[in-house]
């Protein structure tokens, strides 16, 4: 157990639409050694999460508590669901996305780009139309404890869309820092994209940028919606009134779609992901290095899947 308990920080009044200042935070899993990209499996009715060095892949429900769901997991990172119960992985040393049909073993979505690999898939999500969207950082060259250690071969860190009806992949992304968590707004118009550079230089972005996507597939008209610290903006969620759920050093910090602090689940490690899950997408999970945490919220997540 971390040596202190979460709690609740309410900044704005609108963060009691949001959640109760009483509300429990209660702990889900602690011994982890950096938990990240949780996802909620509504197939089944379980909690999934990436515990990076370990090299694993965890699982959490109600009946049946905790226990390995996947291992190796090629130091896995980002999770996502799709619409057909498919578990969509980022892979740090694998360096690709890989896709699990239900019952049976992953395999490659994608594993490069131009002809080169990816350096670390970080962050990966699914829009209504089937096609992915994923980050691709160069943490797993930097960080060999959770990676590969190896040069990247990509020239630039990028966000990229998978077409899967066609297999096409384009670069969305290519003029942040580090790209890292992604998540759309409740009608898909907008994608957000953290920036956590400031991991490699306190000069360096710890912002949240927006895009305009236009037709479904290309990105325009980019702008930053806030500034986070401390540390840097990692996973984040959207619920279905837009607000901003966006991971940072102290915990998950809530803003509004223009970006107004409204409160933070302040956490006693650094968080990196979180989610909304259990049926009615009400209870948030929050990934907080050694420990994933939940609280109920009277908000609701934005998706589905």
């Amino acid at each position: 157990m971390p040596p202190e308990l979460p709690r609740i920080q309410i900044i704005d009044d609108r963060f009691n639409q949001i959640v109760d200042a009483d509300a429990s935070i209660e702990l889900v899993a602690g011994g982890m050694g950096f938990t990240e990209g949780c996802t909620w499996i509504h197939d089944g009715a379980y909690l999934i999460w990436s515990d990076i060095p370990n090299d694993r892949i965890m699982r959490w429900s109600e009946s049946g508590g905790v226990s390995v769901f996947r291992q190796p997991s090629r130091n896995a990172n980002g999770n996502a669901v799709d619409a057909q119960s498919n578990l969509l992985t980022c892979e740090t040393s694998g360096r690709r996305v890989s896709i699990a049909r239900p019952s049976e073993p992953e395999t490659t979505l994608v594993d490069s780009y131009g002809g080169a690999p990816f350096t670390s898939p970080n962050d990966v999500i699914v829009k209504s139309d089937n096609t992915v969207w994923f980050s691709d950082p160069d943490y797993g060259a930097l960080m060999e404890d959770q990676g590969h250690g190896q040069p990247p071969q990509q020239e630039r860190n990028r966000v990229y869309r998978l077409d899967r009806s066609t297999d096409e992949l384009t670069a969305v992304v290519e003029d942040l820092d580090k790209p890292n968590g992604l998540a759309f707004s409740p009608d898909e118009s907008i994608l957000y994209v953290s920036d956590s550079g400031a991991t490699h230089g306190d000069d360096r972005p710890h912002h949240l940028v927006a895009f305009d996507v236009v037709d479904g597939k290309t990105l325009a008209n980019s702008r930053v919606v806030c500034e986070v610290s401390p540390h840097v903006p990692d996973g984040l969620r959207v619920d279905t009134d837009g607000n901003l759920y966006v991971t940072s050093g102290d915990g998950v910090q809530v803003f509004t779609p223009v970006g107004e602090m409204l409160g933070k689940f302040l956490t006693p490690e650094i968080a990196a992901n979180c989610c909304f899950g259990t049926p009615g997408r009400q209870t948030f999970f929050i990934c907080a290095t050694s420990s994933v945490w939940m609280v109920r919220l009277k908000s609701t997540g934005a998706y589905p899947f």
